[in-house]
């Protein structure tokens, strides 16, 4: 593109004042509702009261567009299309947020947005250092989005990995033993530490962590006929009773022929349990949220206590009161009006983000963020692995979230800190911005070619270029999720008229400058 940097340039600070979010105390009615803070649930009235201890005031309420982008985002990982954003912002009624969140929830998207989600902590990835190979992962991932699809209970689900055993290719749910970088008993306990209980092994005591490999002491693997088949099983010839000890302190007898996971089992997913409801209501507040009510969400320990204890306990009852059903708990979160705040705070406190005192601004995930600029432009993206087809084919209309194998990957993605999936750990997946992720945006030819290329802008082009202002809305909608300001309107058209550049180069670099800018690449 003939002077693309210069152009871009020129493009970006014409339309600064659009990609600026407000400072704090600084309304924008572009971004939020101004009022006071009315509680919509039991989750803001726990939140508003810690807020009142330390003095501080929390957002408002986010604006209806801002909403409609952050929750197509936060539920299904996919931007909102023009007339789905259209059709919201037209809606009048009072429960118009509610019924966008059970809409969204009831979609296939929100199984494959958080299959990717689990896939991470599960670690599902064929090739080194876990190696559960592409059967296997095909198998593991459809079980996963076939789970959260039907809302399988999350005790039932824990209950289905903890005992199960056959084979890997048949039994999807025995790759929990397989997705560890070494078959025995200390790395499985460490990987149900971390899953189920959010906990990290290695900080505790030696002898609680002997007490806790002892329940998965007779996991057992054999390989068959079949390529990268394995078979997971109870060791037989242990038939000895086991005097073990739960990680509450309770002694337990484990008799011949018993199956010491079930006990596991049992004690982990009841009621009662200190570590269970705890954990998973804390990893979902951290992904809608973007902090954890124990931060970090899977370093749950006695030294790290929560922010606000009341609001964790009151999720963790809500979760057993339900029967361990998931979505009520994403309901909870998003139908909040903790969730629903604006990301302009109200307040200069360190403590905003830790106290919940506004929605925190945080870079879309890689995969997310590649799906956004492919469902704009119309343009498709390809992928690498290491395994050799026909076992890594992945069709061109496969989008980024939907991949199973963390080993199929691309330079985008890892440029964009998707995670490896070694240990999964939280902190594998990194959202921080750097240096080269803003040269591929803004100078590279992989975004350069979707531009120019991008079937789904040219025909938008086509459709408005003697109509200038539908063509900006459509672009802003389309990009922005959102109609363009008056003023905005105003720049775009003088841009259009700069001397040297034609039509189409402006629009080109309208685009470009929309899909660089913190509004596109943020969650807000």
């Amino acid at each position: 593109m003939k002077n693309a940097c210069k152009l871009l340039l020129i493009t970006v600070l014409l339309l600064a004042s659009t990609f600026a979010f407000p400072a704090w105390g600084q309304a924008s009615n572009l971004y939020e509702k101004p009022g006071p803070f009315v509680p919509f649930n039991s989750i803001d009235e726990h939140v508003l009261a810690k807020l009142k201890e330390h003095n501080i005031k929390p957002a408002n309420l986010c604006s209806d567009a801002v909403f409609v982008r952050r929750v197509y985002l936060d539920v299904i990982g996919i931007l909102p299309d023009g007339p789905e954003v259209r059709e919201f912002l037209r809606d009048t009624s009072k429960n118009k947020r509610a019924k966008l969140i059970d809409k969204l929830l009831a979609r296939d998207e929100f199984a494959e947005y958080w299959s990717l989600k689990w896939s991470d902590i599960l670690r599902i990835k064929a090739e080194y250092p876990i190696k559960l190979w592409p059967n296997a992962v095909q198998a593991y991932h459809r079980w996963i989005y076939e789970c959260l699809r039907e809302n399988k209970p999350y005790e039932k689900i824990a209950r289905e990995m903890l005992t199960s055993s056959g084979s890997n290719f048949r039994v999807p749910q025995v790759n929990f033993y397989r997705a560890v970088q070494q078959k025995n008993p200390s790395s499985i306990a460490s990987a149900i530490a971390l899953t189920f209980m959010g906990t990290r092994l290695e900080k505790w005591p030696e002898d609680k962590r002997k007490n806790l490999e002892v329940f998965f002491s007779r996991v057992a693997y054999k390989t068959t006929a079949e390529w990268k088949e394995e078979i997971v099983y109870l060791d037989p010839s242990a038939t000895e009773s086991i005097n073990a000890t739960l990680p509450d302190g309770k002694k337990v007898q484990i008799k011949p022929g018993q199956d010491p996971r079930q006990v596991f089992a049992d004690w982990l997913v009841s009621p009662d349990n200190p570590y269970f409801a705890q954990a998973i209501v804390n990893r979902i507040w951290f992904w809608l949220m973007g902090r954890g009510i124990v931060q970090e969400p899977d370093d749950i320990r006695k030294d790290n206590l929560p922010c606000n204890p009341e609001l964790l306990a009151f999720l963790e009852k809500e979760l057993v009161k339900s029967k361990y059903d998931l979505k009520h708990i994403y309901k909870l979160i998003l139908n909040s009006r903790t969730y629903q705040q604006s990301s302009i705070p109200q307040s200069n406190s360190k403590e905003i983000e830790s106290l919940f005192a506004c929605y925190p601004i945080r870079q879309l995930d890689a995969e997310v963020l590649v799906d956004a600029l492919c469902k704009i432009t119309g343009t498709k993206e390809s992928y690498q692995s290491p395994i050799p087809e026909p076992f890594t084919y992945v069709p061109e209309e496969h989008r980024s979230i939907n991949l199973a194998d963390g080993s199929i990957t691309s330079q985008f993605l890892e440029m964009f800190g998707r995670p490896s999936r070694d240990s999964g750990l939280l902190t594998e997946r990194n959202n921080t911005p750097s240096d080269s992720q803003r040269l591929h945006m803004l100078n590279s030819t992989h975004i350069q070619k979707k531009i120019e290329q991008g079937p789904k802008l040219r025909n938008m082009v086509k459709i408005g270029n003697r109509k200038p202002n539908l063509l900006i809305e459509m672009l802003y909608l389309n990009i922005l999720s959102r109609k363009p300001t008056a003023e905005e309107t105003r720049i775009v058209k003088e841009y259009f008229k700069t001397k040297g550049i034609n039509r189409g180069q402006a629009i080109n670099d309208i685009i470009w400058a929309l899909i660089n800018s913190k509004e596109f690449l943020f969650k807000h």
